[in-house]
């Protein structure tokens, strides 16, 4: 993504906090239908959930599946053929027309939603939830109310995967997208989850970016 790109996701996002809506952004970024000046929007399955996966084994087959920010799918798309009966969700209505538009005939069930807003009836539903770059773009100040939001769609023995960029306790918040802690991510456990594994890796883009890998259970 070109600098000048970013650069204006920031300042969509920055305008949205001082109008104190900051979650009204995202659907001002895909209105532009360019998908360029999307930054997680690479049109096709997250590397690290696909490497994870294929490290891990993991049995999609049937179970119920949540993706959180879906953004343009291919996540979701990913775990539909692994064989996970899918729901990805986003708070931007463009984005899950684009998704609809993208694979018309998805067995992906796409939905408009806030993730500070979810369902009733999605407590303790999903097998498996993916929570991948959506946590990291949300202010810090409502972070921990989306975490205990996502732990809560967590069905019993069912399993939650973050990747996120990762930062250090001591280290300056940056600019959004912000950085996690381990701290933070632990806080899931406040929530009824454990922890069973926590990754920390630089990745392979260009440059490289540190991040978590974080899987954890409903026991």
């Amino acid at each position: 993504m070109a600098d000048a790109d970013r650069k204006n996701a920031c300042q969509l996002c920055a305008d949205a906090i001082a109008r104190g809506e900051p979650l009204s952004w995202f659907d001002q970024l895909y209105a532009n239908g360019d998908v360029a000046t999307i930054p997680w929007a690479n049109l096709e399955p997250n590397p690290n959930l696909v490497s994870w996966n294929s490290d891990s084994k993991f049995n999609f087959d049937g179970r119920l599946c949540l993706k959180v920010g879906c953004g343009l799918g291919d996540d979701c798309e990913y775990i539909s053929s692994c064989g996970g009966v899918v729901t990805g969700f986003d708070i931007s209505p463009t984005a899950i027309e684009w998704c609809q538009r993208r694979v018309p005939n998805s067995d992906v069930e796409y939905l408009v939603q806030n993730v500070l807003e979810v369902p009733q009836e999605w407590a303790r539903k999903y097998e498996f939830v993916l929570e991948s770059y959506t946590l990291q773009v949300l202010p810090p100040d409502i972070r921990q109310q989306a975490i205990a939001a996502l732990a809560d769609c967590v069905a019993d023995d069912g399993t939650l995967l973050v990747i996120c960029r990762a930062r250090q306790e001591a280290a300056p918040k940056g600019q959004m997208p912000w950085p996690i802690t381990r701290r933070e991510l632990e806080s899931f456990g406040n929530e009824g989850l454990t922890l069973i594994q926590l990754e920390e890796f630089r990745d392979n883009e260009t440059p490289p970016v540190h991040r978590f890998r974080a899987e954890f259970q409903r026991v």
